[in-house]
């Protein structure tokens, strides 16, 4: 018997297991009619253990209200003696970098469906909106108004309103929008004995009105006299007037002397979800400034950038960003520099270390025409100066959408220092400290020789006009001398912040730095502690976090809690390097991003499930890779081949082996690939899906859709010699009874008639029949490598570059169809996938060592051989072949292009819908079909699409269909509906997504082309 990948049972995992109360209190909870979700799986679990920081805290089950009413029975339940000692934390888009929301006890989600923009009053420019809904959500929401939510993040994607709520968060542009509390008009608020309060301010006389009485929101009323009017003497002392000073508990700003209100609010925000769950809000909104001027200013060196800030303040701008070297480099490398790279150019004989982004917006231009001449000027003279203090040069752009690519880029900043090669990766948890401007520069020398000292290398980029600067040193938490490293820096660098009277946390919140509280607070400390025991008397909100209610004997968590890195380093070294891609997760959730027109991630954006998530789903591996360590199976390599018989009699399932929440997470995973290129840490899924899968079937058997796809390869060539019969064959309704009911594959595509060898007017060869041929005679071919789907079910394409590629002078030959294996890593079924790289791929590379050109019409398969082949390259063979894309391989012959005469065409306009790996994985591809078009005449637009949802043979799975046909919807159908111009995919799949549910043919744009020219 060989050796065989083993159950992970709850008995596996002692320490891991849910606590009974707790299960009994979700399952009373459910029957008590709760409206939302209740998870409590360990794998559901795991999803809710982890954020965007180096903490995991595995919680004892996650609800999912949809109502604040929903929220209100949580509690009213909890009020029981049985369940007295429950406790809980909220949770929104689980961006935080400090584990504010990371609990062991049960989590409460709003981001899943608490997602309702509820009013938009235009005539008082206020929204009011559900706490989940997400923050660039709300905006798109509001901007036909004129308005916006003006404080910005990093994350505004996929941050949500409760969670900005909960952090007090801002970011770029804070010195003029402010911080998330400055525009909060109201707030709705479960307690934790069940009330349910609105807050907003109301006059010092009402307040104490309302102070009197038994109820909660009264005990509320009167601790916030008392410590924030009777105390306000010692707390202007205090806190001194720093832009990013107070978040959470904000003693200062509860009550205003000018207006003479007291607004509970101002407590609520920042305090983590310490003090109550918010459920709602009411906000105030911005008018969008029409007019927008980004300079970029560059610099030989970071900290000339940083001495330089001061002088582009006084310039009045709206915000004053910067970014290191270190970032700058990461983001050459990354998807989105060809975005950026025409506006971040690099001066000549200088090397750009450092830039600062000035950002001036006006509603009028008139408004800030004045104060960017006056810029210009000042950089223009110290250019010019002698010395010049390190400034090398600047660009203007006010373009738009070209300078929201900009800060799109320095958003992406956090995931893109967690791509840094090598096991250091930079992490956060001193990355948002804040002083007075004036001393940023000081700040920042004196930071860096503590980071020096411990030779770390680092990060850095922040908001240098508030004095915030994100510091990220490059730690590997798997080591437990990096891991001690983080008490050591954490003292040091809070000591250095008060030096220069700051704070550690001046954007992101304290989390598990709360440890560090009393000592900033001071002798105010004990007030920040009786507005904790007003709010939460018993320490059931987010224990530990922020403030322990006063007179309690609880203690506050600490910098050094539990860490991921304790679990990775559990995992072998071989077996992280072989799952890589997962290990690289940092949390920073951008596959949570909500725009439908987004290619990453389409199973998340369909069912709103994180464990159908990059994140979640790397998260899931991860631990089952430390399951397996646990009972010495390795699983770094590919399982080893079985028997007929041991195939024959496998398992049966156990139902409750982690092994089938994992796998039910890769299921619904469509191999697009785009985590593989749009997450910034490259955190690709089908890459280590498939290595799961192989593991997993080793143990447990395949259903036979699986093998159906892995053999298409074989199967098509054989159908499609008598095409129209098998047609017949397949497409009649007993045997799509039988496929869709015993099978489970639906809407199978019917093969080409005529076949593509009936239709091919030019040589068809094998490697050796093409490389027989003179040099001069290959100079002038190019080779089509076949693939399964277009060669057999849409032949008409192949024809058509044919056609093309004639045209333009050259020899088109058809590479008899030798086999890719796509389909059988996308199933998992690598021992196969192995094989058939060992064969295709020598013959491949025999073509290209002769300097063949190759050319694959499906953009899937063709990257697949720049990709997966590399990775599975026989044992002393490398492959350095490229396949090209048909765009790429035009580009390279554009200039022969010219349209022919006496020809028609249904549109002169036509639109591109890019095949989602191929806009992902080649960027560009959408512009060069854009240039195609314009050589021969025609108008190309290119529409941003989300995945269309079939995805090779995803969409034909019965399973799947509600994803599939959602997904189509989401971002696929609007556009498809326009009569005003043609419409067409490069994608086979895409196509026929297309034709079944829009029904619509849908050509590829070589066919337009090849009526054009020929």
């Amino acid at each position: 018997m060989v050796q065989q990948l083993p159950e992970h049972t709850p008995a596996d995992r002692r320490e891991t297991r849910s606590d009974s109360l707790y299960q009994r209190f979700l399952l009373e909870l459910e029957q008590q009619g709760f409206a939302g979700d209740i998870e409590n799986t360990y794998g559901q679990r795991l999803i809710a253990a982890t954020d965007n920081s180096i903490y995991q805290r595995l919680p004892q089950g996650v609800v999912y209200p949809r109502t604040t009413a929903a929220v209100q029975l949580i509690f009213q339940l909890a009020q029981s003696d049985e369940f007295r000692p429950i406790r809980f934390a909220p949770r929104g888009g689980g961006t935080g970098t400090n584990g504010q929301s990371l609990t062991h006890w049960l989590v409460i989600d709003l981001s899943r469906h608490m997602r309702e923009v509820l009013k938009v009053d235009v005539e008082n420019a206020q929204v009011v909106c559900q706490a989940g809904v997400i923050k660039d959500q709300l905006n798109d929401r509001v901007k036909p108004s004129g308005f916006f939510f003006s404080p910005d993040l990093s994350t505004s994607n996929r941050a949500t309103i409760g969670g900005m709520i909960n952090t007090d968060a801002s970011g770029q542009g804070s010195l003029v929008y402010g911080k998330t509390s400055d525009h909060i008009l109201g707030l709705t608020a479960v307690l934790t004995n069940g009330e349910v309060i609105q807050t907003a301010p109301v006059p010092l006389s009402e307040a104490r009105n309302r102070a009197t009485g038994d109820s909660l929101e009264a005990a509320l009323y009167r601790q916030a006299i008392e410590s924030c009017v009777e105390q306000r003497p010692a707390i202007d002392a205090k806190f001194p007037p720093l832009n990013r000073f107070l978040t959470g508990y904000d003693l200062k700003h509860c009550y205003d002397p000018q207006q003479d209100t007291i607004d509970l609010s101002r407590l609520i925000a920042g305090s983590e979800g310490t003090l109550a769950i918010v459920t709602e809000a009411t906000l105030n909104l911005t008018p969008i400034p029409r007019c927008k001027v980004l300079v970029n200013v560059k610099y030989s060196d970071f900290q000339a950038a940083l001495r330089h800030a001061p002088t582009l303040v006084k310039a009045q701008a709206t915000s004053v960003e910067t970014i290191d070297s270190n970032v700058l480099n990461l983001a050459r490398e990354d998807i989105i520099w060809h975005q950026v790279a025409e506006h971040l150019q690099d001066v000549d004989g200088q090397t750009m270390n450092g830039i600062n982004m000035v950002e001036f917006t006006a509603t009028e231009s008139t408004l800030l025409d004045d104060k960017v001449e006056e810029l210009i000027a000042t950089l223009d003279a110290q250019l010019n100066s002698a010395d010049p203090k390190g400034l090398i040069g600047y660009q203007i752009c006010a373009d738009a959408t070209s300078i929201q690519t900009i800060y799109a880029m320095r958003k992406k900043a956090v995931g893109l220092l967690g791509a840094t090669k090598g096991k250091r990766k930079p992490i956060a948890f001193v990355e948002d400290t804040a002083v007075p401007p004036e001393h940023l520069a000081d700040f920042i020398l004196e930071f860096r020789a503590i980071l020096d000292s411990h030779q770390l290398h680092y990060g850095m980029f922040g908001h240098v006009d508030a004095g915030v600067l994100h510091v990220r040193p490059a730690l590997d938490m798997t080591d437990p001398t990096d891991e001690a490293l983080v008490r050591t820096i954490s003292d040091q660098v809070a000591e250095l912040t008060a030096k220069y009277h700051g704070l550690m946390w001046g954007e992101h919140g304290k989390g598990y730095r709360s440890e560090y509280a009393p000592k900033f607070f001071g002798e105010l400390y004990p007030e920040i502690q009786k507005v904790k025991r007003a709010f939460d008397p018993e320490n059931r909100l987010n224990p530990g976090k922020l403030a322990t209610p006063y007179g309690s004997d609880e203690s506050l968590q600490g910098v050094q809690a539990e860490l991921r890195g304790h679990y990775d380093r559990q995992i072998p070294i071989t077996m992280r390097e072989a799952y890589q891609p997962a290990m690289n997760c940092n949390g920073n959730g951008l596959c949570f991003n909500y725009v439908p027109e987004s290619a990453m991630c389409p199973s998340y954006k369909a069912t709103g499930n994180r464990q159908y998530s990059p994140k979640g789903r790397a998260t899931l591996i991860r631990e089952w890779l430390r399951l397996n360590s646990g009972q010495d199976m390795d699983v770094s390599g590919l399982p080893p081949q079985r028997t007929w018989l041991e195939n024959r009699f496998k398992p049966r399932l156990s139902p409750n082996d982690f092994n089938h929440e994992v796998k039910q997470a890769m299921d619904t995973c469509l191999a697009c690939k785009a985590c593989a290129t749009q997450c910034p840490v490259k955190v690709d899924v089908p890459n280590f899906r498939a290595r799961f899968l192989s593991w997993y079937h080793q143990r447990y058997a395949r259903p036979t859709k699986d093998k159906l796809v892995r053999d298409v390869e074989r199967l098509a060539p054989l159908l499609a010699k008598l095409p129209r019969m098998s047609n017949v064959l397949t497409h009649n309704p007993v045997t799509e009874w039988f496929l869709k009911r015993v099978v489970g594959y639906v809407d199978a595509p019917r093969l080409s008639t005529p076949a593509l060898r009936q239709q091919w007017q030019w040589l068809t060869a094998d490697v050796d029949e093409i490389l027989a041929k003179p040099p001069e005679k290959l100079a002038q071919s190019v080779v089509i490598v076949q693939d399964p789907f277009t060669s057999f079910y849409d032949a008409k394409v192949v024809q058509a570059f044919g056609q093309v590629a004639a045209a333009l002078g050259f020899v088109p030959i058809l590479l008899r169809f030798i086999g890719n294996g796509k389909a059988q890593h996308v199933k998992g079924f690598l021992n196969e996938f192995s094989k058939t790289v060992a064969t295709v791929g020598p013959q491949l590379q025999r073509l290209a060592d002769a300097n063949v050109t190759l050319v694959g019409l499906d953009s899937s398969t063709a990257l697949c051989f720049q990709d997966e082949y590399r990775q599975f390259a026989p044992a002393g063979q490398s492959f350095t072949f490229t396949v090209n894309g048909v765009q790429a391989w035009l580009m390279q012959h554009g200039e022969k292009l010219s349209s022919a005469e006496n020809h028609t065409l249904d549109h002169k306009r036509w639109q591109l819908l890019s095949h989602c790996t191929e806009q992902t994985a080649v960027p560009e591809s959408a512009k060069h079909w854009q240039h195609i078009f314009e050589r021969v005449n025609l108008e190309l637009e290119v529409t941003a699409t989300g995945c269309c949802g079939m995805a090779g043979t995803f969409g034909h799975e019965q399973t799947h269909q509600d994803t599939s046909k959602r997904l189509f919807e989401m971002s696929w159908q609007e556009p498809l509906a326009r009569d005003d111009v043609g419409h067409v995919a490069t994608g086979f799949s895409c196509r026929s997504q297309v034709k079944r549910f829009a029904g619509q043919a849908v050509e590829h744009p070589i066919q337009i082309l090849a009526r054009r020219v020929v």
